[in-house]
């Protein structure tokens, strides 16, 4: 008789428990390591992060942009840790000098090969599920940039150069390149 081998199940103890310098996520306590982002990766990131924090002081909006690494404990509990590649938090309660506790507000990664299995399924269900109002796949790649509304249930696709609309923000539009 054959049995079952039980795969294990890791906590936000063992994504502490990492070596300095080792980056990984937990998604239903199932890790998974992280690649340092290339430099079209970090290009975008930064755009898209400088846009997002001038267009909210600009409206003196109370929200607040993070880049990763920035920690975000998605469910209250201890088998899920993200580290998007923006945040967005409207809701000052959630956050602490940990990270975030409970879902961003909106959400954009920025795909990378090894990623994209994560961030176009595994994270969207997550995100969706954990309340996140919006969530962006920017794909260098495929020079694209896919828009979850899940509030209203909608999808967007961009090509970059596009104008890019948030449904979070009223008339903030921005160019992904």
């Amino acid at each position: 008789m054959e049995t079952l081998r039980k795969e294990e199940i890791y906590t936000i103890d063992d994504i502490y428990a990492l070596p300095e310098g080792q980056r990984a996520e937990l998604i239903d306590g199932k890790i998974y390591y992280m690649a340092p982002p290339g430099r079209t990766h970090q290009k975008i990131s930064w755009k898209l992060h400088q846009a997002i924090a001038n267009y909210i002081d600009s409206k003196d909006g109370k929200c607040e942009v993070y880049a990763a690494p920035f920690a975000v404990f998605l469910n209250k509990d201890d088998i899920n840790y993200v580290e998007p590649d923006i945040s967005v938090i409207c809701d000052l309660s959630k956050l602490d000098e940990k990270g975030c506790h409970g879902a961003p507000d909106w959400i954009i990664e920025i795909v990378s090969p090894s990623s994209k299995p994560r961030d176009y399924m595994t994270k969207l269900f997550q995100y969706r599920t954990a309340g996140v109002r919006e969530y962006w796949i920017v794909d260098p790649d495929k020079k694209m940039t896919m828009v979850y509304g899940f509030e209203k249930d909608t999808l967007e696709q961009y090509n970059f150069g596009e104008d890019v609309l948030s449904g979070i923000y009223d008339g903030f539009v921005i160019k992904v390149e």
